[in-house]
């Protein structure tokens, strides 16, 4: 299986601190990158942002502007949701990837670590997603997990994608067992169901079509 470090890449080189701000202007203006990392003596010192760099005297050297440096980045034993959380909290479509030691080996493009997220089972594998919600102190992954599993289902995946002081949403991927029952459990448990199922659907065009018929039958 492929790993997420299989996609570091060192096509380019970092940006050395003693460069000029216009040959990194220059760079920048043949190349899609938010930042780029910037080495000082082969050490990592931190990113540059091309929106920055725009601002900036073309004739002064990056070192100049290292305070301007943003200094996210992922470890090589990182994995891919950690590394996919780096790129999402710094508005980045490249994050620097040190090693244990701190050592610069290279970089993640966001398009590769979303081609490794596409290989996994939650996105490749055929199944039905759900949504779920219950208050943030009574929910339960144990619970949830028992009620898919008892109705023969199996998770494909599971994370929660919202939450709030009062409340969770938990997204769920399942393969197999029968959904409008695991559905059905759910509510018996208090779980709301946040998402829309064909199950669901169904249920709501009888009930529209039963108000549909006492308007009918009421004129």
């Amino acid at each position: 299986m492929t790993e997420i470090t299989d996609y570091i890449t060192n096509d380019f080189k970092p940006v050395d601190s003693q460069q000029t701000i216009l040959d990194v202007q220059e760079f920048f203006m043949d190349l899609n990158f938010s930042h780029f990392p910037v080495v000082e003596e082969g050490i990592y010192i931190g990113s540059i942002a091309s929106e920055d760099i725009e601002t900036f005297d073309s004739d002064k050297k990056v070192i100049d502007f290292k305070y301007t440096l943003e200094t996210f980045f992922a470890r090589t034993n990182s994995i891919w949701l950690e590394v996919l959380e780096v790129f999402a909290k710094n508005h980045t479509n490249l994050v620097p990837v040190l090693d244990e030691n701190n050592v610069y080996v290279g970089y993640y493009e966001i398009e590769d670590i979303m081609t490794f997220f596409n290989q996994t089972p939650f996105l490749k594998e055929q199944g039905r997603i759900i949504k779920i919600k219950k208050g943030v102190l009574d929910y339960s992954m144990s619970q949830i997990t028992q009620i898919i599993e008892s109705n023969n289902g199996k998770i494909l995946g599971l994370f929660i994608s919202e939450s709030d002081v009062d409340s969770v949403e938990v997204t769920i991927k399942i393969s197999l067992g029968a959904m409008n029952e695991i559905i059905q459990t759910f509510r018996r448990y208090n779980y709301e169901i946040v998402s829309e199922h064909h199950e669901d659907n169904y249920i709501n065009n009888l009930k529209e079509r039963s108000d549909y018929l006492d308007k009918y039958l009421n004129i």
